[in-house]
């Protein structure tokens, strides 16, 4: 009995040990895996300690062995490709070449097929170059743990994988296996499979099986994959996996409504769907799935509302119904998912209040309900989500000071409150936060939030802060010292409000600022050295149009490295800032109207090469380009307009997208500039060199810039015609190449232009007829400006078909024939401008970094008899400017439809009939011109209707009878209504009960005045009193001036006179 006892408590003593015992390799193992590396690329010798020396290959790099056999188990030759990633201010990259110096390649040695007892193979993330996958690996039996994703292999999936029944997990994620046509019915013959990821794969056509083996699958991963040919459903096998709990279907572009074949699947924990284009309403049937935690339908273009029944899925944990076209409220029956630990209704179109019923989801870790329409005040329930860390309310409706409840959120770590209208003082706001979330708060976003008052000391109690955003407010006031408690502060935004005062002595001890913003307030502060010595980490920087002058010494060379430099406004001149020159991150640099008198030196141009935006303009800049740049411009985005550069243009390279050299004094022929032979094909998109000295004719070599899509030439002194090259710009949308002295009929080559939005040949000697091919092949126009050039012959009814046209400035010309009647079917002048953007666009194709994709194109218009550049309200404009031709006949009542009309000028012709009756339909007339032609009868009384007319001239024609009364029409000048027979206010011409009427000329009338004759007369009589004797005789002109010089020195005698005293 005893020998018994010593006997059992041995055996439990040895079990025990058995965890601390060392595993030591066997040798046939060890042995296999030196042949397996004698196969395998290691350029960054990984697997160093695979050797004879290290004996243990137990210890050996991502190698596991059993603690009691010593058999090898476990291969973990994963490579990460996260630490290859780099995230940057002007974009990210991966590094392809690091990556491959890390990554295993070469071949897999059949030699792994010895390892018998291996349960466990991550091969992930290596590259092995198209490489079948070994079909070997059908042999090994005891694997349970499969990982070949990201490894570059592709072809098919060996028949010999369907051997291993003991296979658990399987991953094959971006693998092509655009050739593995039996991959469906390979892969369901694992029985013991429970874990199948194949996203981001390539998948051939295949037969659906009508039995399906996949008895233990519980995960199945199909998220990004391509089917060849493409297939736009969910495949129906997939209802058919009973035990599946997570299913993720992720960007297929799966298309028609969400398949209610997915109530099959009872045990569904995990549903992810995200990335589709359902275009349907969520379904009911899942809503049966009550075992659901996880429920993703972002970005699925589902419309409809949010069903109540969506409160019955109790268990759910995650929801995420983002960026669709939600519709509704959000239903109350959400407070019934009290489990839910983040919820994400952003970027709907929710409407309504935010249900108090939110409140009772007291596990919420995350609430998004940003970007929809939701109004209303912010609810004061939302104050008993204490588990809270991150909420988003931005981009919505809500009004209202934020609650005091929310005070009690003290695990908060992320607010934004942006684009509301909270309608508060900043400083109750902080006050609100201060006491419990101030200790935690990392991120706070109030932008255009309508906050006004004073920052006071509470915003120092906000230690732990490290994103703040508040531009585009109203607060002002100086900045409070207590800022410079805020040591983890990375990202400050203060941006268009109304600080003042000197922001450096609150900010400058910020030394781990990264990314500052104190743009368009009313700081002012001679800035020197001191100011900025501890902003070591600094690298945006952006202090635009304040009052700041830069005083430092010319050797300065600055604790920090600037990536973006935005300091228009500033005064840094009269030199160019030699400081830049150690900046050499630099990427972002705006210097416009920044006082400098300057040159570029070659040294500049060396450091400015690397940046990616460049904003010189508003200088006084001079000197020419060519002397100093050694090779040709190639910053993607640059402007050096409004300076004094002369000389010939520099030239490009292909890098360059948009330039702006205009209102400079360039000078000689565009010739070398534009021809110049280059290797690659040139990307420039948008081209201004208006306001320069250039001449000689436009070069015909536009065939090499075809992606240009603004081009403005004008006010310069161009001659001859467009030449045919031009049509080749078959994005082209803005051309401009107004006040120059072109000559020629209308530019044929245009004809192939029809991306064309804005076309103005203003102030040229262009001559010949419009052709009718304009209205036929422009017809997305929406400015067509000829003004002020010699066209003849009639107006072309073609210019009908421009439905977008909202300008037609034809005056100036020799235009003769009638009104075209099929203006009427002008669509863009018929309605009034619904627009949300005031301003018209001509759109580049493609963007690089800190450059725009849009320029907003601007035009010289004659309205209310005055010339004025429009840019920012373009949009909003519609007119009609035919003044100063020949043309004849009436005026066409179709004309009257034009409701949206803006401007009417038909002044300086020959139009004849009267005014139609139906003007006063015209609702959106602010300015009528008629004056100087021969309109007769009398002025129709609907023109009293038009409430915004501000400017109305009928002067000189043949109207009679009165003038109708309306609360615009007697504010007019008399002027407004001279040379007609026209009677009443504000004529100073009573019209007499007989029905008799009188003419008023006023005082430049078509009638002779008197009073002006006799003026003239007299002084030409006086004048010739005097000076004839002078000229007839010589002695009297002596005396004359004899006189006049006597008078000169005694009037400078009393000069010297009164200064000595």
């Amino acid at each position: 009995m005893n020998s018994s006892i010593y006997i059992l408590v041995f055996v439990q003593l040895w079990l025990l040990s058995l965890p601390c015992r060392e595993s030591v390799c066997i040798p046939s193992e060890r042995e296999t895996l030196l042949k397996f590396k004698n196969n395998l690329n290691d350029p960054s010798n990984r697997l160093w300690s695979w050797n004879h020396n290290h004996t243990n290959c137990c210890h050996w790099y991502g190698v596991l062995c059993h603690n009691v056999t010593s058999h090898l188990l476990q291969l973990h030759l994963h490579t990460s490709d996260s630490a290859f990633y780099h995230d940057s201010d002007y974009g990210g990259f991966f590094d392809w070449e690091a990556y491959r110096r890390w990554s295993f390649g070469g071949e897999i040695s059949p030699c792994l097929a010895d390892l018998k007892h291996l349960n466990y193979l991550d091969l992930s993330g290596n590259d092995f170059e198209g490489m079948s996958i070994p079909s070997f690996l059908g042999t090994m039996t005891s694997l349970t743990h499969l990982d070949l994703s990201y490894t570059q292999f592709m072809g098919k999936i060996p028949s010999q994988i369907g051997n291993l029944s003991n296979l658990v997990y399987l991953d094959l994620s971006y693998t092509n296996l655009s050739k593995a046509f039996h991959w469906l019915h390979t892969l369901q013959s694992l029985p013991s499979l429970t874990h199948l990821y194949l996203s981001h794969c390539t998948l051939p056509h295949y037969n659906e099986p009508s039995l399906l083996n996949f008895s233990s699958l519980q995960t199945l991963h199909l998220s990004f994959t391509s089917y060849s040919p493409a297939i736009s459903f969910v495949p129906k096998w997939i209802f058919k996996l009973k035990k599946l709990v997570s299913l993720q279907l992720r960007g297929n572009e799966i298309q028609g409504p969400i398949p209610c074949g997915i109530r099959n699947l009872t045990h569904l924990q995990n549903l992810d769907l995200p990335f589709n284009s359902f275009s349907s309403s969520i379904p009911n049937c899942l809503y049966g799935l009550h075992r659901l935690k996880s429920l993703d339908l972002s970005s699925c273009d589902l419309h409809g509302t949010i069903s109540d029944a969506l409160g019955n899925l109790t268990s759910l944990v995650e929801l995420y119904l983002s960026a669709n076209q939600l519709e509704g409220t959000i239903p109350t029956s959400l407070g019934n998912l009290t489990s839910l630990v983040e919820l994400d209704l952003s970027a709907n179109q929710l409407e309504g209040t935010i249900p108090t019923s939110l409140g009772n989801l007291t596990s919420l870790v995350e609430l998004y309900l940003s970007n929809n329409q939701l109004e209303g005040t912010i609810p004061t329930s939302l104050g008993n989500l204490t588990s809270l860390v991150e909420l988003d309310l931005s981009g919505n409706q809500l009004e209202g000071n934020i609650p005091t409840s929310l005070g009690n959120l003290c695990n908060l770590r992320v607010i934004d409150l942006s684009y509301l209208k909270l309608n508060q003082q900043v400083n109750e706001l902080l006050e609100i936060l201060a006491p419990c979330i101030s200790h935690g708060l990392t991120r706070l976003a109030v932008q255009s939030s309508r906050l006004s008052g004073n920052l006071t000391d509470h915003i120092g109690a906000f230690k732990n802060i490290e994103q703040l955003y508040f531009s585009n407010n109203s607060i002002g006031g100086a900045l409070p010292r207590s800022f410079g408690k805020l040591s983890s502060l990375r990202y400050l935004d203060l941006s268009m409000n109304k600080f003042s005062g000197n922001p450096f002595e609150s900010l400058g001890s910020l030394s781990k600022l990264l990314f500052l913003h104190i743009d368009g307030n009313l700081f002012h502060r001679v800035v020197k050295e001191d100011d900025l010595a501890n902003l070591t980490s600094l690298t945006e920087f952006g202090a635009s149009g304040n009052n700041f002058t830069l005083k430092v010494g010319p050797n300065w060379i600055p604790h920090f490295q600037l990536t973006y430099l935005e300091v228009t406004s500033w005064q840094l001149g009269p030199s160019f800032p030699l400081w830049i020159q150690s900046q050499n991150k630099l990427k972002y640099v705006g210097l416009s109207n920044t006082g400098i008198f300057d040159s570029i030196s070659t040294q500049m141009w060396e450091v400015l090469s690397q940046v990616l935006y460049l904003n010189l303009s508003r200088n006084h800049i001079h000197g020419e380009i060519g002397t100093t740049l050694k090779n040709p411009i190639s910053i993607p985005t640059i402007d050096l307009s409004s300076n004094h550069l002369c000389g010939k243009l520099p030239y490009l390279s292909s890098d360059v997208s948009q330039l702006d050299l205009s209102s400079n004094s360039f000078s000689e022929s565009m010739n070398d500039f534009l021809c110049n032979d280059q290797d690659k094909p040139m990307l420039l998109q948008f081209l201004n060199l208006a306001s320069n000295n250039l001449s000689g004719e436009i070069p015909d070599c536009w065939m090499n810039w075809t992606s240009l899509v603004d081009v403005n030439l004008q006010s310069n002194h161009f001659v001859g015609n467009l030449p045919q090259s031009m049509g080749s710009l078959a994005d082209l949308q803005s051309l401009q190449i107004r006040n120059n002295t072109l000559s020629g009929i209308f530019p044929s080559s245009l004809k192939k232009n029809n991306q064309l939005i804005s076309l103005d040949l203003g102030e040229n000697n262009l001559s010949g007829t419009i052709p009718t091919w304009v209205g036929e092949n422009l017809l997305n126009v929406k400015i067509l400006r000829l003004r002020s050039n010699r066209f003849g012959g009639h107006i072309p009814n073609e210019i009908c078909q421009m439905s977008h046209l909202q300008v037609l400035d034809l005056a100036q010309n020799n235009l003769s024939g009638n009104i075209p009647s099929c203006f009427s079917n002008l669509i863009a002048m018929t309605v009034k401008n619904q627009s949300t953007d005031p301003r018209i666009y001509s759109e580049a194709h493609y963007s690089t970094s800190y450059s725009s994709t849009q320029s907003i194109v601007s035009v010289l218009l004659w309205l209310k008899g005055r010339g004025d550049e429009y840019r920012n309200i373009l949009g909003l404009v519609t007119s009609i400017d035919l003044s100063s031709n020949k043309l004849l006949g009436e005026i066409p009542r179709e004309i009257t439809s034009l409701n949206g009309l803006n401007f009417l000028n038909l002044s300086h012709n020959h139009v004849i009939g009267h005014i139609p009756q139906g003007i006063g339909n015209m609702g959106s007339l602010q300015s009528i011109d008629f004056s100087r032609n021969q309109l007769s009868g009398e002025i129709p009384p609907t023109i009293a209707n038009l409430s915004f007319l501000s400017m109305l001239d009928l002067s000189y024609n043949h109207l009679k009878g009165n003038i109708p009364t309306g609360t615009q029409l007697q504010t007019f000048d008399a002027s407004s209504f001279i040379g007609n027979n026209l009677c009443g206010p504000p004529l100073p011409i009573n019209c007499s009960s007989n029905g008799k009427t009188h003419c008023y000329e006023g005082s430049d009338g078509h009638g002779v005045n008197w009073f002006f004759v006799s003026m003239t007369i007299g002084f030409i009589v006086g004048f010739w009193i005097v000076i004839a004797p002078l000229l007839i005789c010589r002695s009297w002109r002596y005396a004359y001036f004899d006189f006049l010089d006597h008078v000169w020195f005694k009037l400078q005698s009393f000069r010297l006179g009164s200064i000595t005293v």
